[in-house]
């Protein structure tokens, strides 16, 4: 039988970004390095995971599937920044101010997904804005910068680290 002490809801939380390399937190009490940047406000839809895989079926001789393999793994994080700064900016644009194009950096990132003193931490040590948002400029709404994050493996092979302050049951 289930427990209603274990449903967890992402009230709030937060979401910091530094520099490709950067020491990671390894729990959900460590204060973050100094080099991590708050983006802000995230919009009311929080934080969207998605994982997806790409499966091959292997078949013998008359068609029978006799073995399936993974061929690729995908691990992403998408949100809508809401809050105008150089930082949001930059990491939408690339440079604030100027709007070129270019290539975006590779970042270390930590979300905090929080539910009142519950706290679910993601560390991702190598991350990609691959996808940007259409942004809307309107009195009706914020403006706001839609970004998906695209996580690569670390030399230990991990995308994303997963830090929580109740065990789950």
């Amino acid at each position: 039988m289930g427990s209603a002490d274990n449903v967890r809801v992402g009230l709030t939380g937060t979401v910091a970004f530094a520099p490709l390399g950067t020491t990671l937190p390894v729990d959900v009490d460590e204060v973050l390095a100094a080099t991590f940047i708050d983006v802000g406000y995230v919009s009311e839809d929080g934080v969207t995971q998605s994982m997806a895989t790409d499966l091959t079926d292997i078949k013998a001789w008359g068609g029978d599937i006799v073995r399936t393999v993974q061929t690729s793994h995908d691990l992403t994080y998408a949100l809508k920044l809401i809050e105008t700064t150089v930082d949001t900016l930059t990491l939408y644009y690339g440079v604030d101010g100027e709007i070129t194009g270019d290539d975006l950096p590779r970042q270390s990132w930590v979300l905090d997904v929080i539910d009142g003193s519950d706290v679910v931490r993601l560390c991702l040590p190598d991350a990609k804005i691959v996808e940007r948002g259409d942004v809307v400029y309107s009195g009706s709404e914020a403006i706001g910068y839609e970004v998906t994050l695209k996580c690569f493996p670390d030399s230990t092979g991990v995308k994303a680290y997963m830090y929580r302050t109740a065990a789950v049951s």
